[in-house]
């Protein structure tokens, strides 16, 4: 790896938030993901499965994690399950971990080997009534491919048919939601790393470079500060580009008199920073350009506001698109008449901001928790309202990272460059 070693106590404490929602006499286990193929001989670079990852903080594949709370045995309780290292594998692919390394990375005493973990399970197996199972429901889940945790379930179920199953997933969506401190200052380290890249990308921008070489920059200063790499694949688009949400070409040219849509974040220690900023070409925003942005950055600013425990992200984003509503007449995107005539359940605001506001942030970018039930003090939510406008061929969005206290929320990106004037001086500077 090639960030530092993030304190155990995150792991730690994250297992114990865990078992103690676990019902009486009940087992869970977890498993790592697969080893993917891409073609020939060739594998997908490994990504540890989230949820395992949160628990444990390894990254190593053919992993598994057993949680047993009542084993007569007190030193089973805990069990990390890991591959026995071998020294042809090693030769091709490289070191694994010994004992004590995952010890030291995960703060669990028991670790077992894989070969004998089967043996060791069954008795276990047979002293419980509840066997807690994990899966992927995450609520964007696109992927149909029958997984190492779906297999898993099917081989238990048959295995052992009369136990009781239960979903680990609906008390990992609560509990990772909920970021504890330690957490969070592992996602500011992934927020620093980005902020820095931001301020070298307003010294390289100008007309003529293109969209790739600005990727380039952003994946070499990731990576000589320490980050694993993108928390996921950054988003260079000038122009008309902009409007595209996902857009990953990234090979046009960035043309003097356009704005260019940067939205990508550093990973560090597994854990996700995602920012986005719109920047001109040239260094200077238009005055149409600076309207359109700071319209945005003005809802931006309103949903801070609103963003606290006790609203719902529903509730959240009814309350932004009125706020959009008004500021869209005031720039002249909207007429009365429009807002009038608008269907309700596609307000006339959706044509120029089609996407949501917030989502949840932590080990992985779209992170697990709740879309309905009311926020809580602790998670942590990106704030990313757009403005996209086809006829000017002009796509604004602004994205920071908040931390929700108890008091409102604490903006984790306050030291990165927002304004217009802030963004033109620092742009300005190397001309």
């Amino acid at each position: 790896m090639k960030y530092l070693s993030l304190n155990p106590q995150i792991f730690i404490e994250n297992r114990k938030r865990f078992v103690n929602k676990l019902k009486g006499k009940s087992i869970a286990i977890f498993n790592s993901n697969d080893e993917l193929p891409t073609n020939g001989d060739a594998l997908h670079k490994f990504k540890q499965n989230s949820d395992l990852y949160w628990l444990t903080g390894i990254e190593q594949e053919d992993t598994m994690l057993i949680f047993f709370p009542e084993n007569p045995d007190a030193k089973y309780r805990e069990v990390l399950v890991i591959t026995r290292p071998n020294e042809l594998k090693e030769k091709w692919d490289g070191h694994r971990l010994r004992i004590e390394e995952a010890q030291k990375i995960s703060g669990i005493e028991t670790i077992i080997f894989l070969d004998v973990m089967d043996a060791m399970l069954q008795p276990w197996i047979h002293l419980v009534e509840n066997i807690y199972l994990n899966t992927n429901e995450n609520d964007r889940k696109a992927n149909i491919i029958e997984v190492r945790d779906y297999r898993y379930a099917k081989q238990m179920q048959a295995r052992y048919p009369l136990h009781n199953y239960k979903r680990s997933a609906p008390i990992l969506k609560e509990l990772r939601a909920i970021k504890t401190a330690e957490e969070v200052e592992v996602m500011q380290t992934a927020i620093d790393i980005t902020d820095n890249t931001f301020r070298r990308l307003l010294q390289f921008i100008q007309p003529g470079v293109m969209e790739y070489e600005i990727h380039a920059e952003i994946l070499h200063s990731f990576l000589t500060q320490r980050a694993t790499g993108e928390a996921y694949g950054s988003i260079i688009a000038s122009g008309d580009n902009a409007r595209v949400l996902h857009y990953t070409e990234n090979n046009r040219e960035c043309k003097d008199g356009d704005l260019i849509l940067m939205d990508f974040g550093a990973e560090y220690g597994n854990y996700a920073a995602d920012l986005t900023r719109t920047v001109p070409v040239n260094g200077k925003f238009t005055s149409r350009q600076k309207t359109v942005y700071n319209a945005c950055l003005h809802l931006h600013k309103y949903a801070a506001s609103i963003l606290k425990p006790g609203i719902s992200i529903v509730d959240y984003t009814e309350k932004i698109g009125d706020e959009a509503t008004i500021i869209f007449q005031k720039i002249g995107l909207l007429k009365k008449s429009d807002v009038k005539n608008e269907n309700p359940n596609d307000r006339a605001y959706r044509k120029y901001l089609y996407h949501g506001i917030s989502h949840h942030l932590g080990v992985d970018v779209h992170d697990l928790g709740t879309r309905t039930e009311p926020i809580k003090a602790g998670m942590v939510f990106t704030i990313e309202p757009g403005i996209y406008i086809e006829e000017e061929k002009i796509g604004v969005r602004i994205e920071n990272n908040f931390w929700i206290t108890k008091n409102g929320n604490k903006d984790l990106m306050k030291n990165i460059p927002v304004e217009v004037e802030e963004i033109e001086l620092l742009m300005k500077r190397i001309k």
